[in-house]
């Protein structure tokens, strides 16, 4: 399987990066995807880890949204932020796509004019493309979520990470048709690294983090999702809720509950920087 899968960095480049990247250690690892104490957010700093040296990588067109027969930088910083100006946040849901969740939470985003990023396992959408495809055509955005959403991936070869990362964005792109594009991707549990994110980059990906933890995957009960989120909520937050990995009825309901609450303060529903 693995030799269908277009993989951007050769073996070569791997080796060599993961060489350069080694004195990095483990500080650009974020904890649960969300900027560490002190560091900058929106800019997508990685807590206190070194700046990743040279500029952003560039990556070719395939489906992606640049011109024609050119390339387009991505950034191999974590992106914290909608980057836009006033009420406004980025709802993002992991560990999908789900045939049975995903479609209830489309309707009502659907219902509020509201916009999302799902960031998806890649055998999860292998399994479900029609979901994918929903999902695309309700005007929505797809992030790369690995393929075995193991969240000590950082500590795997930069050839099984590799694999990780451009393997599910081959899973996703397969199961949306031709033209879909991927923006980002989220390392499951926030398990960034300096090394992983520069193979997210070389991929065409922007790393992303998030900013409120919703903790819905616990599924601690309506109520205490709402809170989760209002306490940590702020303008140009990204907003971390789950539409796959079990029952999420705790999700849609509180969604349900979220959404008009948003509105009502104004509020208007972006994507993340790219």
């Amino acid at each position: 399987m693995r030799t269908n899968i277009r993989i951007a960095l050769a073996g070569a480049a791997v080796a060599a990066l993961a060489v350069t990247l080694t004195g990095c250690g483990s500080g650009g690892r974020v904890q649960a995807g969300k900027p560490a104490a002190g560091s900058s957010g929106a800019s997508g700093a990685s807590g206190g880890a070194a700046q990743p040296s040279g500029s952003p990588t560039s990556k070719s067109t395939s489906g992606d949204n640049v011109p024609p027969g050119g390339t387009a930088a991505v950034n191999p910083l974590i992106e914290y932020t909608t980057g836009a100006k006033g009420h406004v946040v980025a709802l993002t849901f992991d560990d999908g796509p789900s045939a049975v969740w995903t479609p209830r939470i489309l309707a009502v985003l659907a219902q509020y004019h509201a916009h999302a990023t799902f960031c998806e396992i890649g055998p999860n959408a292998k399994a479900s493309p029609a979901t994918v495809k929903a999902i695309l055509a309700a005007g929505d955005r797809l992030c790369d979520h690995s393929v075995s959403h193991n969240e000590a991936m950082s500590k795997w070869t930069a050839q099984r990470q590799t694999y990780e990362i451009a393997g599910a964005k081959t899973m996703i792109e397969n199961a949306g048709g031709p033209g879909t594009q991927v923006d980002w991707f989220r390392a499951p549990g926030g398990d960034f690294s300096p090394l992983n994110r520069h193979i997210s980059a070389q991929n065409g990906l922007r790393p992303l983090g998030w900013t409120v933890d919703s903790q819905d995957w616990m599924r601690p009960g309506v109520p205490r999702i709402l809170s989760n989120i209002h306490k940590e909520l702020v303008p140009g937050a990204i907003i971390l809720m789950h539409d796959g990995g079990g029952d999420r009825s705790q999700t849609v309901a509180a969604l349900k509950q979220l959404l008009p609450e948003l509105v009502s303060k104004g509020y208007s529903f972006e994507f993340p920087v790219k």
